[in-house]
């Protein structure tokens, strides 16, 4: 008779990080990947599938801007000291070749684009420094300007290159989470959706994941990220859909955010899978609620 043997099952020791940088040379080769996933028999498949080739493009530029310098350790520290994120991105400097790299995109999204986006990315690359620094700015103060939303769409991808680039170069240990966290401790920005993420060092743990510089930041489950109330949160999503993709909603402030469960799919990315269940935002806000944090790629629109 063979002896019985017993297997013993040890928890993770490690401490799971309270914030993830981004990493540049994988975050969008693999949203990439999700973005062809899902234009698979999708509805809105050729725009998705554009926005594929976008974040392909942003992985080739992020590729190039290894070199780019964070900020210096004495502005890190005394955006610390402040309470502030050491690259808020109304007020850190934008690199000087910044428009460089939105002209960059323009001419790699525009070889096999819809004949709809022709004229827009012909301007963009047309435009000159200010009229890109305007529209930069418009979109980083929230302001957008309805008749440049192609052109908006390619500058934020810019911007979410070039930060997300920034924000890998930083030195975790020297972040905290701000007051109100529901903002980026990188950049200050709102968060595009969260995420329950599982791993050898995380177990369903809710990480925020940022808009603009992909960073992601842990706060507590069934917790309004825009009012931190932890008593009028709900839960809604489309009928028959596997449950990887919900609104987290709150009846206190009316607000809702998107959560993605990677133990119902592991493959799921806050941009990618926020884009693609844009019905379920319909639900929502046919219920009564307001998005509380943007995603910079449907800017341009979904037709």
């Amino acid at each position: 008779m063979t002896p019985t043997q017993t297997i013993e099952i040890h928890p993770s020791t490690e401490v799971p990080p309270v914030i993830q940088l981004p990493q540049p040379g994988r975050i969008f080769a693999d949203r990439h990947a999700r973005f062809a996933a899902l234009s698979q028999q999708h509805s809105l498949s050729d725009w998705l599938a554009y926005l594929g080739r976008l974040t392909q493009a942003q992985h080739d530029i992020a590729l190039t801007l290894d070199t780019l310098a964070p900020p210096p350790p004495d502005a890190v520290e005394r955006a610390r000291q402040h309470g502030m994120p050491p690259l808020a991105a109304l007020s850190y400097p934008r690199p000087a070749n910044w428009t460089d790299i939105a002209r960059r995109l323009a001419e790699k999204m525009a070889k096999g684009a819809p004949e709809a986006m022709h004229a827009p990315l012909a301007a963009l690359g047309a435009m000159t420094v200010t009229e890109l620094d305007a529209i930069a700015d418009a979109l980083l103060d929230g302001r957008i300007d309805p008749d440049a939303l192609p052109e908006t769409t390619i500058v934020a991808a810019a911007l979410q290159t070039i930060w997300t680039a920034l924000a890998a170069r930083l030195d975790v240990k020297t972040l905290a989470i701000p007051d109100p966290s529901e903002l980026c401790p990188c950049c200050g920005s709102l968060p595009v959706a969260s995420i329950l993420k599982t791993s050898a060092q995380i177990n369903n743990l809710r990480y925020l994941h940022c808009s603009l510089c992909n960073t992601e930041w842990n706060v507590p489950r069934a917790t309004c990220t825009a009012c931190n109330t932890d008593r009028d949160v709900n839960y809604r999503q489309i009928d028959g859909d596997d449950g990887s993709v919900r609104a987290e909603c709150c009846d206190h402030c009316k607000s809702y955010l998107k959560i993605m469960a990677q133990e119902k799919n592991p493959g799921v990315d806050p941009v990618a899978d926020d884009l693609a269940t844009l019905a379920l935002d319909l639900l929502v806000d046919e219920a009564g609620y307001s998005r509380s944090g943007p995603n910079l790629l449907l800017l341009g629109g979904a037709g």
